[in-house]
């Protein structure tokens, strides 16, 4: 018998929503961009791809997290909507069915707008006899030759799918009557996934589309009775410290556990055609898989390849939104160096509208400052050629102390950071790898200087990864101060993370996992000791993911006080707004355009007597209570009136925002003819501002 919901549940189930469940709908508001008429068609087929990459991802980290929950001792329920993991699987793959089935309908859609700008994709039934000539005699010569066939029988066992791969799928019936297995990979270095047709301009077949076809040749011998494209998603969940291995060092076990990644338990099959109910059992059961975790697919089951469409169509203009460059902030001089102007006043940058620039210029100009003594930062993702890293070798090798936290744990990006941890101790750089179960998430950056007798820090504290790639991409925020209590606080967080422990209080910082979420509670109090004393109250609150439950709660007690609360939630939101007697002054917002939202606000108070942080945590508990983030007060006047204005003109938008229903769904709201693009808004600003 289930186990009934506590009296909190039961008070308040109407007003929450699962996890798992908000977060399709946030993948759905990505869909809704691809399908979408008024994006341009380039811009629809990244959408689609990105929708198929986040809901990969989703089933390796989330989907395989319940998978996993199911195995544990005890009721494991949600504590919001009281579901237990299974009934939390259920719905998932309910819902992603739906999803997937309009997922399908848009790719045909924007397949044939692609192919009426001179771009296909075709298959064998598009061409020509002697087109398809050309193909068999390619494939003979240039495929079959480098391609491993498995077939599974007695003494050949099912072989090992690697997750995210692409395989063709043939049931093969054999003289004796008797039917098998075969298999063969379709990821190839050797071979490109898009080939082209000769004689026809831009017009390509997927590999695996040729291989389906020809698999007659490739299993000689046999009948091919059935086939079809498949591929497996894994478990990418791993809970480090079950994998502890006292003879590695700790940077040698992440590398562990981005090798056992790939071979862990499959929570998803996909399949581009249906088989026969006896043999998909059979696949089934080799996979250790239900039906129910089976998704058939009229689209390909990897959409990598619409980027590459998409080179070939950017050269038309009208295809692609209109080009956009990060400006150079009017807060500083660019022909001036960075240190004394940050000395002199506080700055935020704001990505990707600002460039990243002038931070990168101040690491560099504190790696060459003979009055820096230390430069210390905390790394979560970094870009590929990353510019931050070769600033702190150069600080390393100019003789600086600089003290850096590479985080190994950052999902998919381990095997990056395990290799810029090496090279930055290579440098001469003390590398650290993090806190006991504790991640280290905040993009904290510290530099001491020593003028005379004056100790002077200069910090930095982001919304967002010190990555020059994603500035362009994400809407993020960085402000550098030289406030000397902030940065004494920076120092206090910098030399706990060094010996492995984290701060027990915090003057100016808000610094999770033990200084954040207090505060954050005793703010949303003081706006409900306000409005129940008949004042004006607010609460601004823009944010990534709301999952946070003693937060949550404490809004829903804020909104019944009469605190007018306004929230820009990109992802997953577990709160219903606009709800009557619980939620109706809470009014929440979800922007999906161009760029990817990514800054967090907290704003507490009306304009003349507010607090406005910003941080780099989400009000999810793992941010708030396990895993080390930081969140930074903004006290200059002109940067607070700013950020609030940042803030009111993503809540005024009613192009790219979807405001959230009493019922937990979205829908764009649009105000008569008066359109609004939030991020377009806050580039034409950045333009007007660097022409100033």
């Amino acid at each position: 018998m289930a186990a009934k919901p506590n009296t909190v549940e039961d008070k308040h189930t109407s007003i929450y929503v699962n996890r798992e469940l908000s977060w399709l709908k946030f993948n759905e508001r990505v869909l809704e961009e691809a399908e979408n008429e008024k994006v341009p068609l380039c811009e629809r087929m990244s959408f689609l791809s990105i929708y198929q990459s986040n809901l990969d991802e989703f089933f390796m980290v989330r989907v395989g997290s319940l998978e996993d929950m199911k195995l544990l001792p005890g009721d494991n329920r949600e504590n919001k909507t009281n579901m237990t993991p299974q009934e939390q699987i259920d719905a998932i793959l309910k819902r992603v069915n739906i999803l997937n089935d309009r997922k399908d309908t848009i790719y045909t859609h924007v397949m044939e707008l692609v192919a009426n700008e001179g771009v296909r994709l075709v298959s064998f039934r598009d061409l020509s006899k002697a087109d398809g000539k050309y193909l068999e005699d390619y494939f003979r010569r240039e495929v079959l030759p480098l391609l491993s066939l498995m077939i599974v029988g007695r003494k050949q066992p099912f072989p090992f799918l690697k997750g995210q791969e692409i395989y063709v799928l043939a049931i093969l019936g054999t003289k004796s009557g008797k039917e098998k297995i075969g298999i063969i990979p379709c990821s190839n270095e050797m071979i490109s996934r898009l080939i082209p047709v000769p004689g026809l301009e831009s017009t390509y077949m997927l590999l695996e589309e040729l291989i389906l076809h020809f698999l007659p040749a490739a299993f000689s011998g046999y009948k091919v009775l059935e086939k079809s494209v498949l591929r497996v998603t894994r478990n990418a969940d791993i809970d480090v410290n079950k994998v502890y291995d006292e003879d590695l060092n700790y940077r040698d076990q992440m590398a562990q556990v981005v090798k056992l990644r790939k071979k862990l338990a499959p929570v998803r099959l996909e399949l581009t055609r249906d088989i026969a109910p006896k043999m998909m059992d059979t696949v089934c059961n080799y996979l250790e898989l239900t039906k129910d975790q089976v998704f058939y697919s009229k689209a390909p089951l990897d959409l990598s390849f619409l980027f590459a469409l998409e080179d070939v169509l950017r050269k038309n203009p009208d295809l692609v939104f209109p080009k956009r460059l990060p400006q150079a902030t009017s807060q500083l001089d660019s022909a001036s160096p960075v240190i004394p102007q940050i000395l002199d006043h506080d700055v935020l940058l704001s990505y990707p509208y600002e460039s990243i620039r002038p931070f990168l210029n101040m690491l560099s100009e504190a790696a060459n400052d003979p009055k820096v003594v230390s430069i210390r930062m905390t790394l979560y993702r970094l870009a590929k050629n990353s510019k931050v890293v070769e600033a702190l070798v150069e600080a390393a090798e100019n003789g600086k102390q600089v003290d850096v936290l590479v985080e190994l744990k950052a999902r998919f990006d381990e095997a990056n950071n395990i290799e810029w941890s090496r090279r930055l101790e290579d440098a001469g750089c003390h590398v650290v790898y993090g806190i006991d179960g504790l991640k280290v998430h905040s993009k904290l950056c510290l530099i001491t200087r020593k003028d005379g007798n004056n100790i002077q820090y200069i910090t930095q504290v982001g919304t967002g990864n010190y990555n020059e790639k994603t500035s362009r991409m994400y809407t993020d925020l960085s402000l550098i101060t030289a406030n000397t209590e902030i940065g004494e606080d920076a120092l206090r967080v910098f030399q706990s993370i060094l010996i492995g422990d984290t701060v027990e209080k915090s003057e100016k910082l808000l610094v999770a996992p033990k200084c954040l979420q207090e505060p954050v509670l005793s703010m949303i109090d003081r706006e409900i000791q306000t409005a129940l004393a008949g004042k004006p109250a607010y609460i601004g609150i823009k944010i990534n993911s709301l999952t946070d439950k003693r937060i949550i709660d404490k809004l829903v007690e804020a909104s019944k006080a009469g605190v007018k609360i306004e929230m820009v939630v990109r992802g997953i939101c577990c709160l219903k707004s606009g709800v009557p007697g619980k939620t109706e002054n809470i009014q929440i917002r979800s922007i999906v355009g161009r760029y990817l939202e990514h800054s967090r606000i907290y704003i507490f108070g009306t304009p003349e007597r507010d607090s406005i942080y910003i941080s780099s945590a989400d009000f999810m508990t793992r941010n708030t209570l396990r895993r080390v983030e930081v969140a930074v007060p903004v006290y200059d006047n002109g940067l607070k009136c700013r950020i609030r204005e940042m803030f009111l003109t993503m809540m005024s938008d009613n192009v790219k925002a979807r405001v959230q229903q009493p019922d937990g769904s979205y829908k764009i709201e649009p105000d008569g003819d008066s359109c609004l693009n939030a991020q377009e808004t806050l580039f034409e600003e950045a333009y007007a501002a660097a022409r100033s």
